[in-house]
């Protein structure tokens, strides 16, 4: 194609060149440049001298004048500078007026002879043109005028030019009409000189521009030509432009030269503007001859130049458009391989009638998509084909695009007619397969429904028998559908899963139709099977005889009646294990069709809202508020998504076969689901921002996109609905599988499974606390939570105080942790989803390390007691319930008992070496002491007496001793007082979704381990103690007592040591 404009361009440029040659010559013959090569710019000098000039007056036969004035210092002019000027006069007539000769005119009337005489010598000895006469006006002084006759005469043969001396102007007349005269020689004619100067200096510098711009046209046509066309569009795009500019700057200064051409005529012409009478000398008219003349070539060059161009032109935006035509089939073909890659995504039809219809929409999107792809090829197509009518000389290649891109476009729009015709035939396949699975789990429903102990009856075997019989004709066709048509009608579309779906579906439905048969035959017996009339008849004599003189006809009778009773068992037991494993497979169906359709809504939202907020085209429809917060909005869905979509349904899918032992699958990735939690933890954050952005149009556009009927905040809630799911399942699961081989691991699955739910539930909670200035994950892990009234006891110093101001309990909302109680009032926050939930202020904390319970409170039977191992802070906690109260006792109970174990195990692993006494005093605190459950409380014991038996390995009993000195010890109290409220900030509330959850650990166990307690309570450094403490003695505090605390406190014990104490640093290690 560059070869044929090549060729093109070489004659368009051939002719340019002639034309502008012919320009640049008709300029030189206009301004004679061939036969004088003087310019006026050249001798400017010399012709301001003025010794010579062109009056532009013309003799009888039009013979041009030059006048010689008066000019005293005419022999001093050097002889190159009078030849110069003369050789310029004679060259600014025209060639005709040059031919016919010049009339030379000197004046030297105000001279000498002698100086004449040099004159006319000079003249006569070298006139660079036809001299056909030459006028003097000899010198006027009488002296001078009689010198210039005599010599004249005698010298008149040295003149070799036609001389005539003449005496007066008048004289002059007679040779040269005055008209063509200047006024200095007696004539009308007006003359300027330096005006004359003016004219020749700009007429020959406007001829001097018109043909130095034909030759820059020359150049630039020729560079124009040889540029080498490039091959991409940009490149193609700025050479058009640069050529362009290059023209556009040229044809500027031809404009230039235009205007300069039309003031050169105005400037000839202002004599007779001034002055309408006056008129133009020959001179004048025949500048103004040269100037027309030139525009006459500057408008050729222009036209050649134009002509050239439009020519160039067309070739450049011929090429523009075949390199864009380029670029557009590169993109248009990359759309179409994309496109074609994307159909080829849709191979698969789907295993379901769902994620058929998926696909569906999804390819009905493509398809709006590859119908914009397919209108750019159709109009790329058109765009070829005028490209290849406009121009003749574009080459095959062209042709040949065009041809594969209607191929491709050809071949695209039948394999979205192919995919979409696939789909609809998968559809109607999965339409005819969901008819017959519905009519099966119909008829298992059926044949569960029906009260075998009903149907031991006549009525009751006939009435079911009618019900099976009539449910078998109400079959339709799709029932009667036969595996060799599905094969026939849908082999083309049948891939591995969807071939194993149908097989097993027709075996479902052989399986079926044989407990069908099965039934039919086993109520056919029952229904036929007639019992015999009981008649109330007297006994016979031989009826009372023995066995042995019985009729063995009636025994044979009665034995075969209860082998029927016993065969009808055997059937109904065993038709009922088979609905039974039937109602397992749906249940087991069911998890897993809803756990595809739960992978499947993930990455619809993931895919049509997630993706979505990171696409550049996308971002003016997202408002700031959304912006780069993408993990808030969706959390940690796409880890669940991954979870689901990579482990778990195959997971499943692997205990297809054998419902019963999926609880296995849950059990094994039962940590894994704990990835919920963050979920939940994040969901009000995420609802937040939902209410805020939900009407904004990125939501609107990505659910019109998607077709989806509900909002993005629906699917949101997908993840917390599956969670709880499952559990729903797994009862059902357990309901049909009793006595199976997986039912322990179902049972121990749905346990774990509500201890996720639990745990999720009372973390939402714990999250919601506000004011703690700690770390609340440094405390553990969260065991129970709950509402609560509370009355809290202070005693400051020696002297307890009660205050009598608040009579009714606070309101708490107790978290007990692994190191930590913590009381909290609950705040009830306005808003809605999420933030109806309630805030909960912290108002205390207890350290685990440091509390004791009493389990039985006086007054109220749901009322325990909680203190602090100082005895300086007693809260008495009431539940709403015993129940509630029970279980919190217990938690307690078994967080301190497990808190106490692991120290004893720690201390047995490293006891300290010790003096005797330490070591006395340390085993009776490790080995002595056991915890015992009596009247709702946990007391510690000594054993006593061991009396020949082993009593769980506890040592020899022994009595209670003191610790460093009977002081420590009180064997009197009073009993303490009532406990009435306490007017510090601890409130709390209650949440209507608390529960307790199943996680423990420890803490310090003997930061005071000095003290001892009263019956009835339990703290982790009671002093042992013979029997059983009772619940109903009261605690009071005595002046003689605390000063002997005091004293022990202050006493040292070196029996605790360091390793010790750190006792409680490896038990959290221990119980993990």
């Amino acid at each position: 194609m560059a070869m044929i404009w090549m060729q093109t361009e070489k004659v368009v440029v051939h002719e340019l060149q002639r034309r502008l040659s012919n320009v640049a010559h008709s300029i030189d013959e206009i301004m004679q440049n061939e036969s004088s090569p003087l310019f006026a710019a050249d001798i400017i000098t010399e012709l301001k001298k003025q010794f010579a000039y062109l009056s532009g007056g013309r003799g009888q036969d039009g013979s041009p004048i030059i006048i010689f004035p008066e000019f005293p210092s005419f022999c001093e002019i050097a002889e190159q500078d009078f030849r110069n000027v003369l050789t310029y006069l004679t060259s600014v007539p025209s060639l005709s007026a040059a031919g016919v000769g010049f009339i030379v005119v000197i004046d030297r009337r105000r001279d000498r002879w002698t100086c004449l005489k040099g004159t006319l010598l000079r003249i006569s000895g070298w006139f660079p043109g036809n001299l056909r006469l030459v006028l003097v006006l000899r010198p006027s002084a009488i002296l001078q005028r009689t010198l210039s006759d005599v010599f004249f005469k005698l010298q008149r043969d040295d003149f070799k030019v036609p001389v005539i001396m003449l005496s007066s102007v008048a004289d002059l007349h007679h040779y040269i009409e005055p008209s063509q005269l200047t006024q200095e020689l007696g004539g009308s004619q007006y003359y300027c000189h330096k005006t004359w100067i003016t004219h020749r200096t700009d007429l020959e510098s406007f001829a001097a521009l018109v043909k130095r711009l034909a030759h820059r046209l020359q150049v630039l046509g020729r560079d124009l030509a040889e540029t080498e066309l490039p091959d991409n569009l940009q490149t193609a795009n700025y050479l058009l432009n640069t050529h362009t500019s290059r023209k556009e700057s040229l044809k500027e200064e031809m404009a230039g030269a235009l205007s300069q051409g039309r003031r050169l005529l105005e400037n000839i012409r202002e004599p007779v503007r001034k002055d309408p009478d006056s008129s133009l000398n020959p001179d004048q008219l025949e500048n103004l001859a040269i100037v027309h003349r030139i525009l006459s070539q500057l408008n050729e060059s222009s036209t050649a130049f134009d002509d050239f161009w439009f020519q160039h032109q067309n070739k450049l935006e011929s090429h523009l458009k075949l390199c864009q035509f380029e670029h557009n089939f590169q993109q248009v073909r990359a759309e179409l391989e994309q496109t074609t890659d994307t159909l080829n995504v849709f191979s698969d039809v789907g295993i379901s009638h769902t994620q058929t219809e998926h696909l569906l929409e999804e390819l009905a999107n493509q398809e709006e998509n590859t119908c914009e792809v397919l209108d750019r090829v159709r109009s790329l197509v058109a765009e070829g084909k005028g490209l290849i009518d406009s121009s003749q000389n574009i080459d095959g290649r062209l042709a040949v695009k065009c041809s594969e891109l209607q191929r491709i476009s050809d071949k695209l729009t039948q394999e979205l007619n192919d995919k979409r015709t696939m789909l609809k035939q998968a559809i109607e396949l999965h339409n005819r397969l969901d008819m017959m699975g519905k009519w099966c789990d119909d008829g298992i429903y059926m044949l569960a429904s029906q009260p075998l102990d009903k149907c031991q009856s006549q009525e009751g075997a006939e009435s079911a028998l009618s019900e099976l019989e009539s449910y078998l004709e109400t079959a339709n066709e799709k029932q009667q559908w036969d595996i060799n048509t599905v094969w026939h009608e849908y082999g083309s579309i049948l891939n591995t899963e969807l071939r194993e779906q149908v097989n097993h579906l027709f075996e479902k439905k052989a399986s079926l139709q044989e407990m069908f048969e099965r039934r039919r035959v086993s109520l056919k017996k029952l229904a036929a099977k007639q019992t015999r009339p009981v008649q109330p008849v007297a006994p016979r004599p031989e009826s009372l005889t023995s066995p042995a003189h019985r009729d063995p006809e009636n025994i044979c009778v009665q034995v075969s009646c209860d082998q029927v009773d016993r065969s009808s068992r055997n059937v109904s037991v065993s038709e009922e294990e088979e609905t039974l494993a039937v109602l397992r497979r749906h249940v087991m169906n069911e998890l897993l069709e809803t756990e595809r359709a739960y992978v499947e809504e993930l990455m619809c939202v993931l895919q049509g809202y997630a993706t979505e907020m990171d696409n550049p085209s996308m971002s003016p429809l997202i408002p700031s508020a959304l912006q780069n917060k993408k993990d808030v909005l969706f959390g940690n869905m796409q880890e669940i998504y991954n979870f689901h979509k990579r482990i778990f349904l195959i997971a499943l899918e692997a205990y297809t076969d054998c419902p019963e032992l999926v609880g296995r699958c849950f059990l094994d990735w039962m940590g894994e689901l704990q990835i919920y939690e963050k979920y939940c933890h994040n969901k009000p954050r995420s609802e937040s921002l939902w209410r805020q952005c939900s009407d904004c149009a990125f939501f609107q556009e990505c659910q019109r996109k998607l077709e989806h009927k509900l909002g993005l905040d629906s699917y949101l809630l997908k993840p917390v609905q599956r969670i709880t799911k499952y559990q729903l399942l797994l009862k059902e699961m357990i309901k049909y599988s009793k006595g199976c081989e997986g039912s322990v691991e179902l049972q121990a699955a749905l346990s774990s499974l509500l201890d996720i739910l639990k745990a999720v539930n009372d973390s939402m909670h714990l999250i919601a606390i506000t004011g703690y200035e700690g770390n609340l994950a440094d405390l553990g892990r969260l065991l129970m939570q709950g509402s609560f009234s509370v009355w809290a006891e202070h005693k400051r110093g020696h002297v307890k105080v009660m205050e009598l101001a608040r009579f009714k309990p606070m309101q708490r909302h107790l978290f007990l942790q692994e190191k930590a109680l913590l009381f909290c009032k609950r705040r009830e926050e306005s808003g809605e989803g999420y933030e109806k939930a309630p805030s909960y202020s912290f108002k205390q904390e207890l350290s685990m390390s440091a509390i004791g319970i009493t389990e039985q409170a006086k007054g109220d039977s749901k009322k325990f007691e909680i203190w602090s191992s100082s005895r300086d802070e007693v809260y008495t906690v009431q539940a709403t319930s015993e129940a509630i109260k029970t279980i919190w006792v217990t938690a307690i109970r078994k967080l301190l008992t497990g808190q106490l174990e692991a120290c004893k195990e720690a201390s047995q692993q490293k006891v300290p070496d010790q003096n005797s006494s330490d070591s006395s005093s340390t085993s009776r605190l490790v080995k002595g002491e056991h915890v015992r459950v009596r009247s709702g409380g946990v007391e510690k014991q000594k054993t006593e007496e061991v009396k020949g038996t082993e009593h769980e390995n506890v040592p020899q009993p022994r009595t209670t001793e003191r610790i460093k000195g009977s002081s420590c010890r009180s064997e009197t109290k009073p009993k303490r007082q009532d406990i009435r409220s306490d007017p510090t900030p601890l409130e709390t509330g209650s949440h209507p979704n608390l529960a307790g959850v199943r996680w423990f650990s420890t803490s310090s166990l003997f930061q005071n381990r000095r003290r001892r307690w009263t019956k009835g309570s339990l703290s982790l450094d009671a002093i042992e103690r013979d029997g059983y403490y009772s619940a109903d003695e009261q605690v009071t505090s005595d002046p003689d007592e605390e000063k002997e605390e005091k004293k022990c406190e202050d006493e040292p014990l070196p029996v605790w040591t360091e390793e010790e104490i750190q006792c409680s640093e490896n038990t959290e290690n221990l119980q993990k």
